[in-house]
């Protein structure tokens, strides 16, 4: 075999290594950040049983997941620094994997009452799968050409999809019917559920740590630190959008309907809980959702070369108006599962044609830059959704007014991407590309 073929196996190997991790860590997302931990915080964790406590609980799950987010927050630009000077990515991918994997496995010990070490267990985990995230990021421009890179990020995303849902089915499975699993009753199978997302996410990474290498030197810091040179960078970045106005104004109103998406999306299950909905329908209809939106993707997709992206992110918004007004008097299982399927319908295309329309605002030389403020920004920009979630619901001793409360970032969010002139936004981009 030529040093040829064996470098294209080589590559060929590292990109299937690649795909296969966002089908190991997207367990993190479904079983844990979606579905099954937030409604065994609220119903074993805290022991929630009177409305009240139920309530509290939904707010101390808000507060845990808007410190984690702003943890996150904190560490992602110093983390992208780290990957973009060092030739260490390899390794912080294995401390943060791991971290995330150990983190996760240990919630099985989580019992009755035990809601600070789930919390903590859970910023954790968090950190673990983010942190990831940054330099799993980081290798994909470095094992694939310019015309394969859409196409290589694409096959990962629809493989975290199939990876997180098959998961999720089996964790339901276990919970609805634990004998058959062997396992004593539904809080054991919730328990165990968290094991199998950290064997799950560990087997299935192997692939990537073994065929992803690192070449190249390290770059210099300039004698400064990694703080300095990653929210130097941010800041750097932030005055320079700001001379783009229609694209700093189309940011605003991002940063404002994505955080309502965000908290819908994190708080859905226990505030489900919170109102008597059983954990089976809530998974259940969970599951629902992301088989619904990869459709529904498509079709706004096809509607935005109708009617244009920003008409159909305005639909998207409306319909999202609707699931909080629903959400606010909503008493049945039944209603759970329509508004399930009503976020499926609405989740992927708003949050696909938002990166679209805000990537033919940005000047094509500075496209690296200018997504990567987007990314860290909105992280930033997610942390205020469940806080006043939580505050709300624990002030007022509802969840339900914590649930319409979010119509503030939709409407919000409608209102400042009124104002936005596209056609000059995306005019500006190409007279400075």
């Amino acid at each position: 075999m030529s040093t040829e073929d064996i470098n294209s196996l080589s590559k060929k190997k590292a990109i299937r290594g690649w795909v296969m991790y966002d089908w190991a860590n997207s367990a993190f997302a479904t079983t844990i950040m979606a579905a099954v931990l937030p409604v065994f915080y609220s119903s074993v964790a805290y022991n929630a049983q009177t409305e009240l406590e139920k309530n509290i609980a939904s707010s101390y799950w808000a507060y845990t997941t808007a410190i984690a987010m702003l943890i996150v927050a904190l560490l992602v630009p110093v983390l992208g620094a780290i990957s973009d000077h060092s030739k260490s990515k390899k390794k912080f991918l294995q401390f943060f994997l791991f971290m995330g994997i150990i983190a996760t496995s240990l919630l099985v010990f989580v019992g009755t009452g035990d809601y600070i070490l789930c919390s903590i267990l859970f910023i954790l985990g968090n950190i673990g799968f983010s942190g990831a995230n940054v330099f799993y990021d980081s290798f994909l421009p470095l094992i694939t050409k310019d015309d394969e890179i859409d196409q290589v990020s694409s096959k990962g995303f629809a493989m975290g999809y199939l990876g997180g849902g098959l998961l999720l089915i089996i964790n339901v499975l276990m919970i609805q019917f634990p004998h058959f699993f062997f396992i004593p009753d539904t809080i054991w199978a919730s328990r165990l559920s968290f094991v199998t997302v950290g064997i799950w996410w560990f087997v299935f990474s192997i692939p990537l740590l073994k065929n992803i290498k690192e070449e190249g030197n390290a770059e210099p810091k300039n004698n400064k630190s990694y703080i300095q040179i990653g929210f130097g960078r941010l800041l750097e970045t932030f005055r320079e959008i700001k001379k783009y106005k229609e694209l700093f104004k189309f940011i605003i109103a991002f940063w404002l309907y994505n955080d309502g998406i965000g908290t819908i999306i994190r708080m859905a299950t226990i505030y489900g809980a919170t109102i008597g909905i059983g954990q089976t329908d809530l998974i259940l209809a969970l599951l629902l959702t992301q088989f619904v939106a990869f459709p529904f993707a498509f079709l706004f997709g096809y509607m935005a070369k109708k009617i244009g992206a920003k008409k159909s992110i305005y639909l998207g918004l409306s319909v999202y108006i609707v699931i909080v007004i629903w959400g606010f008097f909503m008493d049945s299982s039944l209603d759970f599962w329509l508004l399930a399927f009503l976020v499926g319908t609405v989740q992927g295309g708003s949050q696909a044609l938002s990166r679209s329309l805000y990537g033919s605002m940005i000047p094509k030389k500075k496209s690296a830059e200018f997504f990567g403020f987007l990314g860290i920004s909105s992280k930033f920009a997610s942390i205020a959704g469940p806080f006043i979630f939580g505050i709300i619901g624990q002030i007022t001793g509802s969840s339900r007014l914590g649930i319409i409360a979010l119509m503030i970032f939709f409407v919000g969010g409608i209102l400042v991407l009124s104002t936005v002139d596209v056609e000059k936004g995306r005019k500006t981009a190409r007279e400075d590309s």
